[in-house]
């Protein structure tokens, strides 16, 4: 059933009042599919819909809804009803919400919460921002060394449902030490009169609490975990990540990303709720920088007024050159930029990926070359332009490359994001210079 006819058919239930029906509807509808159906009825049907769920899937929905939703919702919900989601809710899901929420939210969440969860709440706050601190939950199944399989399943049994995985379970020492992991599969196939310690894994794949977020969810792609858990310096089990948790930095650090290569200020929130000020604010800085930089190729063409007085045809070869500058530019630092992304680039491999791209460059730049020259002996049957031009396209394609391969790994290095390296920014440094080398070249060859 499609969302038109979702909600179409949960308008008619409530306004038939046929509340039994509607209960039953409502628990068959997926918990994220939620968010969408919810902003497509009016309020007051919403809590409707919100109170004759049950107490866990109101918890489930309550997280996959937008921020400005939840504080709405919980503006009409009661005391008690907030104090049930507050329950249900994994330790990092209710993190996000309190650091989401204004000041008096957040109290009337906190005066709802039992006070060993509150407890928790406010450890986990007070780790710094992007760190697996604040993105781990403390909800996990920890088992001891000298337990038996069957000891082990009994701790599952009893435990396993208010946690948010069972899938991985964690082996700790008296003092809390992570001594070993080891997997329910493990588990089912062991004999049931066998020791943890014996099938447990100790070689554990951990994050620290203080591990920069991205690091962490770097971890996940490359060992295809489902869970990483979380240690203290002291070695000390505090929390895991779960994969669900990853893949939502991911998608924050890819959507940064993107912005940050197309001249953006990365906004805080979606498209249509950034209002047009912020939009405006975030995108005017770098115009601006951009701007005051692309002045310097006007002074250069400025400069170069007598040359161009002398030889008016030159003027018609800039865009092209300038274009293929950028767009070369663009090609390198795209691919260097993935390449750090994924760890298969270091800052130590910045000669062995400037050589590749000086030979790539040197392939395309003659390419290029030979088709100009070609192109321009056809249509102006002028030879001494003809080289002019794809000299210049040949060191505009061998520094451009270079300058996206460079530039992206130095701002690694002085630990800023190699995003911000990438297109605009870089096509107007290439411009420059592109322009600068033609003129250049030109006066040689011309004696302008």
């Amino acid at each position: 059933m499609d969302l038109e006819n979702i909600v179409e058919e949960l308008t008619n239930l409530i306004e038939n009042k046929k509340i039994s029906k509607l209960h039953k509807f409502l628990e068959n509808i997926n918990s994220p599919d939620f968010p969408s159906i919810l902003e497509n009825i009016d309020e007051e049907k919403v809590i409707i819909v919100y109170r004759l769920l049950s107490k866990e899937k109101a918890a489930e929905v309550f997280v996959e809804l937008e921020h400005d939703s939840q504080e709405k919702l919980i503006s009409y919900l009661t005391d008690s009803e907030i104090k049930n989601v507050m329950n249900e809710l994994y330790m990092d899901d209710a993190v996000d919400l309190i650091e989401e929420m204004p000041s008096n939210v957040v109290k009337r969440i906190l005066a709802n919460t039992k006070p060993q969860n509150r407890k928790i709440i406010n450890e986990l706050l007070k780790y710094p921002d992007e760190t697996a601190g604040t993105l781990m939950t403390t909800e996990f199944i920890d088992l001891k060394e000298n337990m038996t399989v069957d000891q082990a399943f009994e701790v599952i049994k009893k435990k396993g449902l208010k946690k948010e995985t069972v899938y991985n379970c964690y082996v700790l020492s008296i003092d809390r030490k992570l001594l070993g992991v080891v997997d329910i599969k493990a588990l089912l196939v062991a004999d049931r009169e066998k020791l943890v310690k014996e099938i447990m894994d100790t070689n554990v794949i951990k994050a620290y609490t203080l591990e920069d977020q991205e690091e962490v969810t770097k971890m996940f792609e490359k060992y295809d975990a489902v869970a990483i858990p979380v240690v203290d310096k002291e070695e000390r089990l505090v929390g895991i990540i779960t994969i669900d948790d990853a893949i939502d930095v991911m998608q924050e650090e890819t959507l940064e990303d993107f912005e940050k290569m197309a001249a953006i200020m990365p906004a805080e929130d979606t498209y249509f709720k950034t209002s047009v000020f912020t939009h405006a604010k975030n995108r005017i800085v770098w115009l601006l920088v951009l701007m005051i930089s692309a002045m310097i190729t006007g002074a250069i063409i400025e400069n170069f007024e007598s040359a161009i007085a002398s030889l008016p045809l030159l003027v018609s070869f800039i865009p092209m050159i300038m274009g293929t500058g950028g767009n070369c530019g663009s090609q390198s630092s795209t691919l260097i930029i993935r390449g750090l992304a994924t760890d298969e680039i270091k800052t130590k491999d910045i000669l062995k990926a400037m050589w590749k791209e000086f030979r790539v460059a040197i392939l395309v730049g003659i390419g290029l070359a030979i088709v100009n020259t070609a192109r321009i002996i056809i249509q102006y049957k002028d030879v001494k332009i003809a080289f002019a031009v794809s000299i210049t396209l040949i060191f505009t394609v061998i520094l451009a490359k270079l300058l996206g391969c460079i530039l992206p790994i130095l701002a690694k290095k002085l630990k800023l994001d190699p995003a911000i390296m990438a297109s605009p920014l870089l096509t107007t440094v290439a411009d420059t210079i592109s322009v600068l080398l033609f003129f250049v070249i030109s006066s040689m060859i011309f004696n302008l």
